[in-house]
């Protein structure tokens, strides 16, 4: 093998090397008032929720929420216990998570806020759908679960 030419090092070498300005150092801030606006955005936040949402939209937010630990539960169930009867586990948290899915879709049509998304749509059609959407999706649930 024949020796490597030691040019590319030389090359390096000659080159020039500007100094590199070190970046503004920013005000360190203590981590107590850090976590005090966090906990100001929080409170902020669901004053704000609790003030402006109507109580038939909180009501399927917590509906939501509900779904959500159902599916979460079951999940953890599987990985720690297993998953012996798959179709079991399958059936139910494709029903809490399809559940949920529905949800968000009456949510979104009977949300007052956003009025003009839907203009055609009236609450009792969204819910009318919604019923009709989940009963399908439990048909299918429970055909899946044998």
């Amino acid at each position: 093998m024949a020796p490597k030419s030691k040019k590319t090092e030389a090359a390096t070498a000659s080159a020039p090397v500007a100094p590199v300005a070190a970046p503004a150092a920013l005000p360190k801030q203590s981590s107590q008032s850090a976590s005090v606006k966090w906990d100001r955005v929080v409170y902020d936040v669901v004053a704000h929720y609790n003030k402006t949402t109507p109580q038939r939209t909180k009501l399927i937010d917590l509906f939501m929420v509900y779904l959500l630990v159902v599916a979460a539960i079951q999940l953890i169930y599987c990985v720690v216990v297993g998953d012996y009867p798959f179709n079991a586990f399958l059936s139910g948290f494709i029903s809490a998570i399809g559940q949920f899915v529905l949800t968000a879709s009456l949510r979104v049509q009977t949300n007052t806020t956003d009025k003009n998304e839907f203009p055609t749509i009236s609450p009792e059609r969204a819910f009318a759908d919604y019923i009709f959407c989940s009963l399908i999706l439990h048909f299918f649930v429970v055909n899946l679960v044998n």
